[in-house]
């Protein structure tokens, strides 16, 4: 699940967004300052950075310029101000891509998955087991394996969210139909089955997908 940082002094708006994203399967983590910003960082990882121009401690700008120096995290700028020398400043300090407020929170949201998507890394990699996103195929310890597109898609799920309990539910969602279209209750641990026949030296006892009794599954290394 790729997590989202919104530095946003207004509370409304804040829990606005970040019950919007929730939604979307977005982890999110919230910060009223520029303070309170850099504590987060220090502590988490996140995979996007949705800042407030104007926050009581200083200027998004200077923050983003702090934060391009040390993390290699995508900044989307939100702003009060519609003016164009804004948006050139955020595009020459680097900061990835720049709204203003009023915006559109369907707009916002695609632009929000285009710059996670950009930033994703295009191979995955965990223990012995390595996703080429490129060609789509599957290593183990260096050779190749053969994987279904239901079972890559399961395996690319779990090695993007390593070491989160995923329900039965989100990998239902995320692999096969969001939208409620019916599918066989024994197709998630059908496929893992398959799955772990695949990638595990003992599927009987897995290195890698791990059942949580009750709750889903984990990747694990």
């Amino acid at each position: 699940m790729k997590k989202i940082l919104i530095v946003e002094d207004d509370t409304d708006l804040q829990e606005g967004l970040s019950f919007s994203l929730l939604q979307e399967n977005y982890e999110t983590a919230a910060a009223l300052s520029i303070k309170e910003a850099r504590k987060q960082l220090e502590t988490a990882g996140f995979d996007l950075i949705l800042l407030d121009c104007n926050l009581p401690d200083g200027s998004g700008f200077d923050f983003s310029i702090s934060v391009k120096k040390k993390y290699s995290i995508p900044i989307l700028m939100l702003t009060a101000r519609d003016t164009e020398m804004d948006e050139v400043r955020a595009l020459e300090l680097g900061i990835d891509d720049f709204m203003s407020k009023p915006f559109s929170l369907a707009v916002l949201k695609a632009r929000i998955k285009k710059l996670v998507m950009a930033a994703a890394p295009l191979q995955l990699v965990s223990g012995g087991i390595t996703v080429d996103k490129n060609t789509c195929k599957v290593y183990k310890n260096g050779t190749e394996i053969e994987c279904s597109q239901t079972e890559y898609q399961i395996l690319v799920f779990f090695m993007e969210n390593e070491g989160m309990v995923l329900s039965h539910e989100q990998i239902l969602s995320h692999v096969w139909d969001s939208r409620g279209r019916y599918v066989d209750e024994n197709a998630v641990p059908v496929n893992i089955k398959r799955l772990r026949a695949r990638i595990e030296d003992d599927p009987g006892n897995p290195r890698y997908i791990k059942t949580v009794y009750g709750i889903g599954y984990v990747w694990s290394r």
